[in-house]
């Protein structure tokens, strides 16, 4: 058993986790996983390489066979730069999609598991905490209303000049929570041994000292 730490932190779309986990991460000077960049990634792969996603084994295949790469620079996929495309909001409802398929999740999650590499790790997803690192040392899952969620990703896509109603993204958050929380594998849902924090009147900085707290607690 890996005796590096793991802080998970999972929770719904646009929940602030990935923010969360990366500040985290730089405050310890560990290492970070964006798990959802994978299925991001396996999406993508398979459109660019015109598969059908509505055949998970070939899908699968895709994600087995990812030739991916995160550094400074950004994402890498197959030697390109894919970024910016993978927070296209066509890719993140085509990455919810795979995501439900048995075959994808096995295929990525020893995957997953390799980024576990000393000093530590935060990992955040929807099933960090309850499928891919169930030991992990500390598991929070982060929550916030779904009104706060879409003002939030409505500003992204504004500032991405993306234009587009929130009543459009309000009901695109509900779909996505609909279809994670009630998929049979691994569903949306907090570990029994989770912290949860809602942080829908909170600051990131608030956030981030909270998800601190709990690790320094289990620290001392």
């Amino acid at each position: 058993m890996s005796t590096v730490p793991v802080i998970t932190i999972d929770g719904p779309t646009a929940s602030g986790k990935g923010t969360v986990a990366q500040r985290v991460a730089e405050h310890l000077d560990w290492h970070v996983l964006d798990s959802g960049a994978l299925y991001r990634l396996t999406a993508l792969a398979a459109q660019q390489q015109a598969v059908d996603l509505d055949n998970p084994k070939a899908v699968a295949n895709v994600a087995s066979a990812l030739d991916v790469r995160f550094d400074a620079q950004g994402v890498w996929l197959s030697g390109h730069e894919v970024e910016n495309q993978l927070r296209r909001e066509e890719v993140g409802l085509n990455a919810s999609r795979v995501a439900a398929y048995p075959l994808v999740r096995d295929a990525l999650l020893q995957r997953q598991r390799d980024f576990c590499q000393p000093p530590g790790l935060v990992a955040d997803g929807r099933d960090m905490g309850t499928v891919v690192f169930p030991n992990a040392a500390l598991k929070i899952f982060l929550v916030a209303n779904v009104q706060e969620r879409a003002r939030r990703r409505h500003k992204q896509l504004i500032d991405k000049g993306v234009v587009v109603k929130m009543e459009s993204v309000i009901e695109d958050l509900k779909a996505r929570d609909d279809r994670d929380q009630n998929r049979t594998i691994a569903p949306l849902q907090p570990a029994t041994d989770a912290r949860i924090i809602d942080s829908s009147y909170l600051s990131i900085d608030e956030t981030v000292a909270q998800v601190l707290a709990c690790w320094s607690n289990i620290k001392t």
